[in-house]
């Protein structure tokens, strides 16, 4: 590994930190990083997923004003994230590397159409929650769609933070920013129990785990406490150049 390529790694460690900590589709920027630099596809997504665990605890930190007195909610949703990050990274593991490369373009088409229709889904949300169309406590179906996003995230994981905000939103009576801190520990949840899994039971490449980590906890504490200011449009510009590049370089 160059410098160079440890200084890109490192630097996109740190925005996917950042992303997931604001929005979630830090994989976006990661995973391409290391496609292009050679790695193979399921090592790649594999030491993106363990590297990005510390970038999360970091970004549950930085909300921990905003959990205060959601306690019994995430105990709750957290067994609903684990089983299902467990059941991804297993079908990760289990699957052929074949269809991992067949499968997670389409995926990563699915992130990149979430995040440019996240305006409209923001819209749309705020406005069911005006209308009164939430509870407090979520109820089975919600359970289930989080046990749903925790199987995608445990296999792949782009863009799990934004299906978990649209899942959150439309089924707890919260403000956005307590949904969001409670996004960022389920979907750091789902990281950690599917990198524990990938740590026994799958090749990772620990020079690019540790960049990832490195970047991500400096990101992850950047975005708990500044994300909120980076221009929306021209992150989700971003966003999906980089995704589009990794379909190129998964179908190509």
């Amino acid at each position: 590994m160059t410098l160079l390529h440890a200084l890109a790694i490192l630097g996109a460690g740190v925005v996917a930190g950042a992303i997931n900590a604001v929005v979630g589709s830090g994989t976006l920027f990661t995973f391409p990083v290391l496609l292009a630099f050679g790695y193979a596809p399921v090592v790649a997504n594999v030491s993106n997923t363990v590297g990005l665990v510390p970038g999360s605890a970091a970004g549950a930190w930085g909300y921990r004003r905003e959990l205060t007195g959601q306690r019994a909610r995430t105990l709750r949703l957290s067994m609903a994230s684990l089983s299902g990050g467990v059941v991804g990274g297993v079908l990760l593991l289990t699957l052929p590397a074949s269809a991992f490369k067949d499968i997670v373009p389409a995926f990563i088409i699915v992130a990149l159409v979430l995040i440019v229709l996240q305006p409209r889904i923001s819209r749309a949300l705020a406005r069911r929650r005006r209308e009164g169309h939430v509870r407090e406590h979520a109820g089975p179906a919600a359970m289930a769609a989080v046990f749903a996003s925790g199987i995608y995230g445990g296999y792949f994981g782009a863009a799990q933070g934004i299906l978990l905000l649209a899942i959150l939103s439309l089924s707890l009576d919260d403000n956005l920013q307590r949904i969001n801190a409670l996004k960022v520990v389920l979907a750091g949840l789902v990281n950690l129990i599917a990198g524990v899994i990938f740590v026994f039971a799958a090749h990772v490449n620990w020079g690019a785990a540790a960049l990832i980590a490195v970047g991500s906890i400096i990101g992850g504490v950047l975005g708990a406490r500044g994300g909120r200011r980076l221009p929306a449009a021209a992150l989700r510009a971003v966003i999906v150049v980089v995704g589009v590049f990794a379909i190129v370089r998964l179908v190509g």
